[in-house]
């Protein structure tokens, strides 16, 4: 398995994807809907994203869901699946931007924690 620091920092795109991912396998359109609803009603591009998917999927951080097409009665749409490099690659970025946090708020360019 390639090693996931190689991908860091992650896209903000890739990285809303994978949170997307963690819980479960998702097609295509659920997961704009999901981004789109965390971004709060930014619009997420759907050419910019299924480009973002292409690159996931060479990257090895998702894969095509084995998923049936038909477990939700239409047979076009293509789920996606979380891969173990793309999991540690989401860990390792929360880590990277919880520390970024962490330092922003000891520098007092954000308030404590509630």
């Amino acid at each position: 398995m390639a090693d996931p620091r190689v991908l860091l920092p992650l896209k903000p795109l890739v990285f809303e994807t994978l949170l997307a991912l963690a819980d479960d396998d998702r097609h295509g359109w659920s997961l704009v809907r999901d981004i789109q609803q965390r971004l709060g009603g930014e619009r997420v591009l759907p050419a910019n994203f299924y480009r973002t998917l292409r690159g996931m999927l060479a990257d090895g951080l998702i894969a095509e869901s084995t998923r049936k097409r038909s477990d939700d009665g239409d047979e076009r749409r293509r789920y996606f699946a979380l891969t173990p490099l793309g999991r540690d690659a989401a860990k390792l970025e929360a880590r990277r931007l919880s520390t970024l946090v962490d330092e922003s708020r000891a520098k007092r360019l954000l308030g404590a924690k509630r």
